[in-house]
């Protein structure tokens, strides 16, 4: 049986429609558009229901047939969540009182998805963590509440079943999977303290000891969670509001990662700058950082936080897994020009390097072979649109939003796992109508002063580096020791620092001439004019690849004429020893 086709839905100011996707998109015909404007659309965990909130009230339809389950009176929801067996609906809407009623009313509710009712309702200011996270298999949910958290059972909202405490608990993070579930807790320091992270198997709540794994850290304001599909590893990216070294602008991240056997360390990355992104393979096994001042690097990393790919740097901020694991894409979005890069990851081998520019959106489809590609509305009110994509960088197909009307947001149907096998991968262009938008390579910016002058490395505004298995002389995938890694950014640190001294230093001084004091080195002479010469000429060729052995072995790439010139090495020495016997 063939795997069903996906639906995209889109969100605009024309109203609210599902498309049957990809290659092509066509409106579902077993979805009714709505032409009012929706503030709010979501699907269900495993796809079979969509839900929309659209100033009038909250709708769910099953996505088979566009039947409808449940309409509420909710017309100032606002946000919207499906529990993930489908038995509860969350709604959120901003709270309010009035001189009436000074308490306001409960704003974050929950509904019975089979009868109708209203479960529970809370009282939820925030947006910000608005919703119960819940376990996969609905056995407990958990809510945030002044800093403590209450852990609830079978959807019995009316009865705390647990509660953790720590000082003052600021974020948390439930374990996808079902039992034994886990949570993560972040507690911010105090006092000159250090913040720390925790994880705890529910409901083992016993103090530190019981803790499964534990790590403190310093330089936290906020941190981000976030755990691998099997839930057996965790990573935390720590960021301060303000770098007090005034490197960076974007303030100053960590990256952290801890395991439930109680393993932790940080990890190393190996260039300076903001972290941008972190995102676990499907597979559990790996992840990958984008990271370092621009042009960024991208580094996959295994479960011992040990590179395993580096895909040396370029105009990147953010990085994708296909559902499947067997793709991954490192694109440039927002004040970037929307370059892409697709990779296949088992053989660490590029498949193409389309260009999306001014999207503002990336989403991988589930069937791991479409991608959408959107400019949405208020990120940038002109040119709003959305593509659909083949991995190998073709249009498959396009959508511009109409002039004087806003796309707000699209979103992909998703499905249970397994529904869509992985296919082998293909590295020639699919044929599309619409073709490519492979990006085409281009020159940087010269002042006019140096544009009939040679390149060199001096000239550059930074530095390049290829990917790992671009490089001379590279052989395959290795791997770098954490040793190699410390040693490697603190030999960029030294650099960077000799260079800035540079360019501090007004002027270099002349060398000195030779005096009897200060003597030049001494030649031997054969007294054959011509011999000398081939002598001294064979001298200066092996001084030259001295000089490109040290460049290499500092990581600066090679040319292919430069690689060549190096492998002459022997030959040059076999030859200046046959000289030096003439003298």
């Amino acid at each position: 049986m063939a795997p069903p086709l996906p639906l995209l839905a889109v969100r605009g100011s024309d109203g609210t429609t599902l498309l049957q996707g990809p290659p092509k998109c066509a409106e579902y015909p077993a979805f009714q558009r709505d032409a009012r404007s929706s503030k709010f659309v979501t699907f269900s965990k495993d796809g079979s229901l969509f839900s929309w909130c659209n100033n009038d009230k909250v709708s769910v339809v099953k996505t088979s047939d566009g039947s409808s389950v449940q309409d509420f009176d909710l017309p100032k929801a606002s946000f919207l969540e499906f529990s993930p067996q489908n038995k509860v609906l969350a709604t959120w809407q901003q709270y309010t009182k009035t001189q009436d009623n000074p308490q306001g009313d409960p704003n974050l509710q929950l509904w019975d998805l089979q009868t109708g009712k209203c479960i529970k309702a809370f009282y939820q200011k925030k947006l910000q963590g608005w919703c119960p996270s819940w376990a996969d298999d609905e056995s407990i949910a958990v809510r945030n509440v002044n800093n403590e958290l209450h852990f609830f059972e079978e959807n019995n909202f009316e009865t705390i079943a647990n509660k953790l405490h720590l000082q003052k608990v600021s974020e948390f993070a439930l374990s996808p999977g079902c039992k034994p579930n886990k949570v993560a807790v972040y507690v911010p320091g105090s006092k000159g303290g250090p913040s720390f992270v925790r994880l705890y198997q529910y409901p083992n709540f016993g103090g530190p000891t019981s803790a499964l794994a534990n790590k403190s850290f310093f330089k936290a304001d906020r941190v981000v969670m976030l755990w691998n599909k099997k839930a057996s590893a965790l990573l935390v990216t720590a960021s301060t509001e303000v770098d007090k070294t005034g490197a960076s602008y974007y303030g100053e991240q960590t990256l952290h990662y801890l395991a439930t056997n109680g393993e932790s360390a940080v990890v190393q990355l190996p260039k300076n700058g903001p972290i941008y992104d972190v995102v676990w393979s499907p597979n559990s096994t790996e992840f990958c950082a984008v990271y370092g001042f621009m042009p960024a690097k991208a580094t996959v990393f295994n479960l011992k936080c040990d590179p395993v790919f580096d895909f040396g740097t370029g105009p990147r901020n953010a990085v994708y897994y296909s559902p499947q694991a067997h793709i991954l894409v490192l694109a440039g979005f927002g004040n970037l020009q929307g370059h892409m890069e697709v990779w296949d990851i088992k053989k660490y081998k590029q498949v193409s390097k389309p260009q999306a520019a001014d999207a503002t959106f990336f989403s991988w489809c589930p069937d791991g072979e479409h991608i959408v590609t959107a400019t949405c509305s208020p990120r940038l009110r002109v040119g709003n649109g959305y593509k659909i994509w083949h991995y190998t960088g073709t249009v498959l197909y396009k959508e511009d939003t109409a002039a004087g009307q806003e796309l707000w947001e699209v979103q992909w149907q998703p499905f249970p796992a397994g529904t869509f096998p992985e296919k082998p991968i293909k590295y020639q262009a699919a044929p599309s109508e619409l073709g490519s938008t492979e990006a085409k390579p281009t020159q940087a910016y010269r002042p006019p002063a140096l544009r009939n002058k040679p390149v060199t490395a001096s000239s550059k505004l930074h530095e390049e580096e290829p990917p790992q298995n671009m490089r001379p002389g590279a052989a395959g995938v290795q791997q770098m020791s954490k040793s190699a890694l410390k040693n490697q950014k603190k030999r960029e640190a030294k650099k960077a620092s000799k260079q800035q001294e540079k360019a501090d230093v007004p002027q270099t001084e002349p060398e000195p001439t030779p005096t009897p004091a200060n003597p030049a080195p001494a030649s031997v002479s054969s007294g054959d004019h011509e011999l000398d010469k081939k002598i001294k000429n064979v001298k200066k060729k092996l001084k030259a690849i001295e000089e490109l052995k040290e460049q290499q072995a500092s990581g600066k790439p090679l040319q292919k004429n430069q690689i060549d010139k190096m492998q002459k090495e022997a030959q040059l020495l076999k030859e200046l020893e046959d000289l030096e016997l003439g003298l």
